[in-house]
């Protein structure tokens, strides 16, 4: 089975790649010669999600799946929300939107946060969502290396490490994307 994956962000690509079964060839947009980008205008993580995928069957008719991701910070009313990747401005700076969080959460003492993935799939001619989410605390500094975001920031429940300090394997066992997918895996194996 072949499937677009509907992202521009390697990062995304990588993290899926790796969790899916050899019998699933994901191409990403690039392989089918989508250089635009497509449209994130809903007010909803999962309206993004829809949209992507609409907008791929609509201009290239390929069947395809695609994710939208938001950062959920308790005290901050939900924010960044749908908003996670323009935070900071449209320029969609991983490091501005970082500082910016960090700023707006100095001094306070609750620093609950979740990840939230719904992926959408448009299979023949039907859609189906999946959604994973992943509780966890925003730290009081970046920490960590790796992932891409708000990983240097954000430590799962349970850990002592940001998703930044964990391996790849791990981040995608715990994650919020890592669990959506693995929805998607087991409905296109059913």
């Amino acid at each position: 089975m072949k499937l677009v994956f509907a992202t521009n962000n390697l990062n995304k690509l990588k993290e899926v790649q790796a969790l899916v079964p050899p019998q699933i060839e994901i191409v990403s947009l690039a392989d089918i010669g989508c250089t635009e980008d497509i449209p994130e205008t809903s007010p909803t993580i999962e309206g993004n999600a829809k949209q992507k995928i609409q907008y791929i069957k609509q201009n290239y008719g390929m069947d395809c799946f695609a994710d939208d991701t938001g950062l959920v910070v308790d005290i901050l009313n939900g924010a960044p929300g749908v908003y996670s990747a323009r935070y900071a401005g449209k320029d969609k700076n991983a490091k501005a939107n970082m500082n910016k969080l960090l700023n707006e959460l100095t001094g306070k003492e609750n620093r609950d946060a979740h990840f939230k993935t719904v992926i959408a799939l448009e299979l023949n001619g039907k859609q189906k969502v999946f959604t994973g989410i992943c509780e966890g605390t925003i730290t009081l500094k970046e920490k960590g290396q790796g992932g891409f975001g708000y990983d240097p920031v954000f430590q799962p429940k349970g850990y002592t490490k940001t998703f930044a300090e964990l391996p790849l394997l791990e981040k995608n066992k715990i994650g919020h994307r890592g669990k959506a997918v693995q929805q998607l895996i087991k409905f296109l194996n059913s």
